[in-house]
């Protein structure tokens, strides 16, 4: 069945007369990469919101009791505990960061039924990475200003479960079944780069053994609130040194060298060796944490993060038909590269160097 156009505007329009908005001009904006879109709204006077229009057209998000093979036959959203762009996930977390004191969109109306979510509107062309770009942030600033967030975030555990009247949201763990759907990405799609295929055979068979010893690594170490996404195209510089979140809806029980790696280990702009450094040593000042311990996590984590960006940025070239991403490649292998130089990753670099060997090349 086809999605229903006429019907998704009437409930809407339905939607907005409830939130007393139904006056306010509408500007669509560009398509978000999932299957979200946002309307900025203006009223006759002025007054502004953003208008966040989910439909449920995805696979479900994961059921928290869940086993392995229910997750796989569900899809993608479930194996790797994606939200599903689902209201609720959004409104819920939303306000839990409020409650905590970070700036979060003030949730002005929702209906988790339906897909629709009115939130503030923080403004135009405001993410810290093109306020860097225009001049109008200094990038050392920015990077540890968002570390310090990271540091306030982290500090408490993550809760199990959010709720608010019939909205119930529950907070997982990044598990085994995720990094591994995740990091396959990398098995399945990098040597496309070179107009091979998947790893397969003896190959598949050792690459499922050097993953494996990687996750084995990454579920040791200790757990906290991690918004997943936390980077400088999800950030927005509101001034007075405050920024703005976004995109949190994917929020899990993770690690704190998720986010940093998401925050420092950027695929889409190159984050200057000296911001980087900043903001790892604010952190670390903030949270009274080892730097050894911590290198090793952000390698450990940082590489399984940057499996998946790689193998996602194949796919998208090579399966999708959007080359635009290759530009992004290069600073994507580079990361991974950069990763796998940690005494704790010798193994999967081993094999990284011999059956993906242009992984180094720009290193």
């Amino acid at each position: 069945m086809g999605f229903d156009e006429a019907g998704r505007a009437a409930d809407m329009n339905a939607f907005l007369t409830r939130a007393g908005w139904d006056d306010a001009a509408r500007f669509p904006l560009g398509q978000d990469a999932s299957t979200r879109r946002y309307i900025r709204l203006v009223r006759p006077d002025g007054t502004r919101a953003m208008l966040m229009d989910a439909p449920n057209v995805e696979d479900s998000a994961c059921p928290p009791d869940a086993d392995d093979a229910t997750r796989i036959a569900m899809g993608w959203n479930a194996s790797t505990r994606l939200a599903a762009s689902r209201v609720d996930a959004f409104v819920l977390i939303a306000s839990y960061l409020r409650h905590r004191g970070f700036r979060a969109p003030e949730i002005i109306a929702h209906d988790s039924a339906h897909g629709f979510a009115l939130i503030e509107d923080f403004g135009e062309n405001l993410e810290i990475a093109r306020q860097i770009e225009a001049g109008n942030v200094d990038e050392l600033t920015a990077y540890v200003t968002s570390a310090d967030i990271l540091a306030d975030l982290h500090r408490e555990d993550a809760p199990s479960t959010l709720s608010n009247g019939a909205d119930v949201w529950p907070i997982l763990d990044f598990d085994r079944l995720a990094l591994v759907s995740n990091a396959d990405l990398y098995a399945d799609w990098l040597r496309a780069e070179r107009g091979d295929g998947a790893l397969e055979g003896a190959e598949r068979e050792e690459w499922e053994k050097v993953r494996d010893q990687l996750i084995a690594q990454a579920m040791e170490f200790p757990r906290t609130f991690t918004l997943r996404d936390f980077h400088a195209e999800n950030l927005l510089w509101l001034g007075n040194g405050e920024v703005g979140l976004l995109d949190f809806q994917d929020a899990v029980r993770g690690w704190d060298a998720w986010d940093m790696a998401m925050l420092t280990q950027d695929a889409r702009r190159a984050v200057s060796p000296e911001a980087a450094e900043a903001a790892i040593r604010h952190y670390l000042d903030q949270t009274g944490k080892s730097r050894e311990a911590f290198d090793e996590r952000l390698a450990v984590i940082g590489a399984l993060n940057a499996l998946r960006i790689a193998g996602v940025f194949s796919r998208l070239q090579h399966r999708d038909g959007k080359p635009r991403y290759g530009l992004f490649q290069p600073r994507q292998l580079a990361i991974l590269a950069r990763n796998l130089s940690h005494p704790a990753l010798k193994d999967l670099n081993a094999f990284v160097r011999r059956t993906t060997p242009f992984v180094f090349e720009g290193f």
